[in-house]
């Protein structure tokens, strides 16, 4: 192991957070990271918004069906992407990822809120005055964990095959 894949075996959601605040160059690094995030043809068709004002965090966690726990959190990054580019999914896909194990590198743990063909999609564009042209694809709220846990994992004989799958009888 190194120290990048101990980062990202460590890294599992989190839902409580202490109140701390999170450091601005850590937010900085982090959102460098995503914005480094590979994109079809070199795209780059997000947006960033970085959240921190305990009302806004409230009223994006009262839109979402499962992200209530943002109104707890001390930062939210969301992260939008551009409708016209054909792969914007992936790219921000990508690029919240990258956001999250960069986060993760500094103790600051996450969890990733879908809003991707989310119906509270659109709200939270126009809550955030983000232009038309953008959809959110991730919400990220991140903080300190409140507490540390350890997340188990299928074995990997449930989730690897090599060459072609074959279904064991066992």
């Amino acid at each position: 192991m190194n120290v990048v894949t101990t980062v990202i075996k460590s890294r599992h959601s989190v839902r409580k957070f202490k109140p701390d605040r999170i450091d601005d160059n850590v937010i900085k690094d982090a959102i460098e990271c995503a914005r480094h995030a590979p994109t079809a043809m070199n795209l780059q068709p997000w947006l960033f918004g970085i959240i921190k004002d305990k009302q806004m965090l409230q009223k994006i966690a009262h839109l979402t069906d499962h992200g209530k726990f943002i109104a707890d959190a001390p930062l939210c990054i969301a992260v939008f992407g551009e409708k016209k580019a054909t792969y914007y999914l992936e790219d921000c896909s990508a690029a919240t990822e990258n956001l999250i194990i960069a986060l993760q590198a500094y103790g600051v743990s996450s969890c990733w809120v879908a809003g991707d063909k989310k119906g509270y999609a659109e709200q939270v564009r126009s809550l955030l005055n983000v232009p038309d042209g953008y959809t959110l694809v991730s919400l990220v709220p991140a903080g300190i964990p409140a507490d540390i846990s350890v997340v188990t994992k299928k074995d990997k004989k449930f989730v690897l095959f090599e060459e072609s799958f074959k279904r064991d009888a066992s």
